[in-house]
């Protein structure tokens, strides 16, 4: 994609993407007229609602469970008549919103989700003078848990207007977050790629080479020197090499997919095979694993072998359910994002940012309103808190690239994705893939993770882990509460439903890291002396780059 030249069209929605969060007005219009003319047009439909009006027996559908009325003062008079009222509202819209035959699903699904934020503001749980646990705070502390609260609301406000990134106090890169010890061995226009300093006298033949996300920093992986997935592999006696992007500015706008897997994965491979490895294992995360499919498909459309084995963890390779991020993909939308992006050539990182905490608004922006502005507690830091604050900016054409031909129209997993102008095709991967999903993740929905087994013909070790996209793949030995499954697919066996294997497959207790560690030694060389890397950069870990 070339870059657009910034028009009137693309300065206006650009500045219309600043009060809408970077969401099309238009996509969201087009679905709920789709809606209304079909419930207009459904007179049964309405009358049904209006028996859930009329009739309390009709009207008593609530969700069993929601934490946010979970404390027993819920129960109590007249906070329990607050809560009956909101889930009684929140269970007719739903009904409102669904099951009305004629309308498009996509813009039903729209329809719910944006209603669903709309109602979620009203709940009694975000108001002073409607929970019942703020009402006890305020009766302790004399209103002083309500004067901490608008000095916190202040602090974020201004912090807000004046564009400053959120302090993470405690957590600094280098020092407490990625203090994995290691040494930069390429730097180009995309990259830095760190190799860890071995700590066993031996290492397997086989390196690893990780591929993280680029919409993220890439020491999610190397988090603390407790939850650090790179010292443990590294002390599991392998060598780990791991890319860091770089984070892209306006010289940057006209970088797309092909660059890339040009200097990012195959700049990877080459360095590591100056010091004289063969063949290695890739590792990739989340788009980063995206990423590695399709640069493996590629590969083995040229007969390259350079990979002893793929492991993917929580990433996509079919995104025809992409979960509730795809409700944000629509051509209106793709649309506007391009021209906010036209302007100055990348999408900013709050955007993205934005959309991921919509998913979830009730944990990650709601929750936060009750417990920083009404009950007066700072959300106590943490790594993975600091490291979400930490977030990344992307390319106006990769971006744009990626939603369209990933998101919109599926070419990966159509055969149409295009690397050096030729097709990819997923069934071209040949070697070994473990691939790994987790049960709550709002990003990569495992149910379409899965779909990996029916679009590879290749011997496929699929796990299912406990957690969320990121929770799930920190799960270090040791972890309390982590449990997985894992059965494997061999070449030529039949295909068996999500839901059938979730069934039939038995959950084990503990890390799915020793699972995986197990994997990669069985499918790797004998152990050799670590080989010496010639470089000229004299760049520690974690770089430069990660600091952009």
């Amino acid at each position: 994609m070339t870059r657009k030249t910034p028009n009137l069209d693309a300065r206006w929605h650009a500045a219309l993407g600043q009060i809408t969060g970077g969401l099309s007005p238009a996509a969201l219009a087009t679905a709920y007229l789709d809606w209304s003319l079909h419930l207009i047009a459904s007179p049964d439909k309405q009358a049904e609602l209006m028996r859930r009006v009329l009739e309390p027996s009709a009207a008593s559908e609530t969700e069993p469970e929601d934490s946010r009325f979970a404390d027993p003062a819920w129960s109590t008079f007249p906070y329990n008549l607050f809560v009956q009222n909101f889930l009684a509202t929140q269970a007719w819209w739903n009904a409102a919103t669904t099951g009305l035959p004629g309308v498009d699903p996509k813009h039903e699904n729209i329809v719910s989700f944006a209603t669903r934020q709309w109602i979620d503001v009203f709940s009694p749980a975000n108001y002073a003078l409607t929970n019942p646990q703020v009402w006890d705070r305020t009766r302790q502390e004399m209103g002083q848990n309500l004067v901490r609260g608008m000095r916190y609301w202040l602090e974020d406000f201004n912090r807000l207007m004046s564009r400053l990134p959120r302090q993470s106090h405690g957590f600094s890169v280098g020092e407490n977050l990625a203090t994995t010890p290691g040494q930069v061995v390429l730097q180009n226009d995309l990259i830095e790629l760190i190799r860890y300093h071995p700590t066993t006298k031996k290492v397997r033949a086989e390196p690893i080479l990780i591929v993280p996300a680029w919409i993220m920093k890439y020491y999610i992986l190397d988090l603390t020197d407790q939850r650090s997935l790179v010292a443990y592999l590294r002390d599991q006696g392998f060598e780990v090499y791991i890319i860091s992007w770089k984070n892209p500015t306006e010289e940057d706008a006209d970088k797309g997919l092909q660059d890339y897997i040009d200097l990012g994965i195959r700049a990877s491979i080459d360095l590591i095979k100056t010091t004289g490895a063969t063949r290695l294992h890739a590792v990739g995360y989340c788009l980063g694993g995206t990423l590695l499919s399709i640069a493996a498909a590629a590969m083995g459309r040229d007969g390259d072998n350079a990979f002893s084995t793929i492991s993917l963890l929580a990433s996509q390779v079919d995104f025809s359910e992409p979960g509730e991020l795809g409700l944000f993909i629509n051509e209106s939308q793709v649309a506007f994002l391009e021209d906010m992006m036209a302007t100055r050539g990348y999408l900013k990182a709050d955007q993205m940012a934005g959309a991921f905490r919509m998913l979830r608004s009730n944990d990650l922006i709601w929750s936060r309103v009750v417990r920083h502005y009404l009950l007066g507690e700072r959300t106590q830091e943490n790594a993975l808190l600091a490291w979400n604050a930490d977030a990344t900016r992307m390319p106006a054409a990769m971006h744009s690239e990626y939603l369209r031909h990933l998101f919109l129209k599926n070419d990966l997993a159509k055969g149409r994705f295009a690397v050096d102008g030729k097709s990819v095709a997923l069934t071209d991967i040949r070697c070994p893939i473990y691939c790994v999903a987790t049960e709550t993740d709002h990003v990569s929905p495992w149910k379409s993770v899965y779909r990996l087994l029916l679009l590879t013909d290749t011997d496929v070790t699929f796990v299912l882990t406990n957690g969320g996209h990121n929770g799930g793949i920190l799960s270090e030995p040791g972890h309390a509460g982590r449990h997985f499954r894992a059965d494997h697919k061999s070449e030529g066996d039949r295909h068996r439903t999500a839901a059938d294997w979730l069934e039939a497959t038995a959950t084990q207790d503990g890390s799915w890291w020793v699972h995986w560690a197990g994997w990669l030694r069985e499918k790797s060389g004998d152990r050799r002396a670590p080989r010496p890397v010639l470089v000229k950069i004299k760049t520690p870990a974690p770089g430069t780059y990660v600091f952009g």
